[in-house]
């Protein structure tokens, strides 16, 4: 652990996040996780914010945001998203893998691979 008290290892810290938010949430049971799923919008959206504002979109604005910003919120996206599933399941980090491991086959496999239909999406 580093002096945050982050741990190197991905999935200890989505669990550790997930404690966290779980401590602290405001509604649980079904309520909760809708929620907790629910903040992927937000999170994307603050991606599209920072994209839109690193190009300056915005002629009112201009530019407000750097590509860093971009990567941080994409990021955010990420962790939100593993937070999610890591709330739905407690075998994340396997679903995840063999979702993974799924999409790679599917896209990289061969026309065999894409064909298959329990690959999913």
């Amino acid at each position: 652990m580093d002096e945050h008290g982050a741990s190197g290892d991905l999935w200890d810290s989505i669990g550790r996040l997930q404690a966290w938010l779980d401590a602290h949430r405001a509604h649980g049971g079904a309520d909760g996780l809708l929620l907790r799923v629910l903040k992927l919008s937000e999170e994307v959206g603050e991606v599209a914010q920072a994209v839109i504002g690193a190009t300056g979109q915005n002629p009112r604005k201009g530019t407000t945001h750097t590509w860093e910003d971009v990567q941080a919120e994409l990021c955010d996206v990420v962790i939100t998203a593993l937070v999610a599933l890591r709330t739905m399941t407690p075998d994340a980090r396997e679903v995840f893998t063999a979702h993974l491991e799924r999409v790679t086959a599917r896209s990289l496999g061969g026309p065999e691979a894409a064909a298959d239909p329990a690959a999913g999406s």
